[in-house]
């Protein structure tokens, strides 16, 4: 019954997608008169930020499949549970889009006229998913969400890693919301920056049940498996980047460190020292008589 809750909760995540494709359907029925770029970017990061608040305690603010393997490949997260997340996650995403679509009907269909369409200047698929600029690969594309995906697990993984510098329980989802934000503003221009299977997939399928049709799924080249299949990847590699190239080397918190033993006077007054030694030996090499005498003293 427990279980069942925690995916009932994770379904009801609807921040995220609410916040951020309402902001999108905003900004293009109105052609960037209520908004622009930017405004889409902040809106998915406060509706990450929501969302983590309210299913933190419950589910561990599961919003994301990619993520939500990477905690299974760390153990922290049942390998039974991945695919009941993952799912409810994608349900969320459906649902979140169904919403959207019904509050902005009267402007979608006053932007399209009438004609929803995945191409051209009145396209409004991408109000809901995301889709390649015309210049990308296929290639290029999966690196895109490769790299957006890896650096969001690189960043969110050390926040609760007590042996560093972890943040505030409290503080966590503003601070993954702005890592979020982040990876929008800088790696959204190829791709729309997805870095979430759910966050895809979910309104894609709503756009192919809402009247956009196949076309949703077979434009550029069949191009929707990209954000279904590289974040995942970019997830896991980004995990074991944190793990080779920082988590194996922080300190065991059962060992005392050495090297902090030294107070800072000492410290210091081994540098003063050496700075003392370096003088008096280079000056001693030009000046006649032995100066080194001064030494014993120290």
């Amino acid at each position: 019954l427990s279980f069942i809750r925690r995916i009932l909760r994770t379904v009801c995540h609807l921040d995220t997608h609410l916040f951020g494709c309402s902001a999108a359907a905003q900004v293009k029925t109105s052609r960037e008169t209520k908004g622009q770029f930017l405004s889409v970017n902040m809106a998915f990061s406060v509706g990450v930020m929501s969302a983590m608040y309210l299913t933190k305690g419950i589910t561990g603010a599961h919003l994301n499949p990619a993520v939500s393997l990477s905690f299974c490949v760390l153990g922290q997260v049942q390998w039974g549970r991945l695919v009941p997340y993952c799912l409810s996650q994608l349900l969320g995403a459906y649902v979140a889009s169904a919403l959207v679509y019904l509050v902005y009907y009267d402007a979608i269909m006053d932007f399209s006229g009438g004609d929803l369409t995945v191409y051209g200047p009145n396209e409004t698929a991408s109000i809901f998913a995301t889709y390649p600029s015309e210049y990308m690969t296929l290639g290029r594309s999966f690196l895109d969400q490769v790299v957006g995906t890896g650096m969001l697990m690189l960043c969110i993984l050390c926040l609760g890693e007590k042996r560093n510098t972890p943040a505030p329980a409290e503080l966590i989802p503003p601070i993954v919301a702005v890592i979020v934000l982040g990876i929008s503003m800088s790696m959204s221009g190829n791709c729309g920056a997805a870095i979430n299977p759910a966050r895809d997939l979910g309104p894609r399928l709503f756009t192919l049940t809402a009247g956009w049709g196949t076309e949703v799924f077979t434009c550029y080249d069949y191009w929707f498996w990209v954000p279904l299949v590289a974040p995942p990847i970019g997830g896991v590699m980004g995990t074991f980047m944190y793990l080779i190239f920082i988590e194996w080397h922080l300190p065991d918190p059962d060992q005392p460190d050495n090297d902090s033993a030294l107070s800072i006077s000492e410290t210091i007054k081994q540098v003063y020292y050496f700075a003392v030694y370096f003088v008096f030996f280079h000056v001693s090499l030009f000046l006649p008589g032995s100066y080194m005498h001064v030494f014993d003293r120290m």
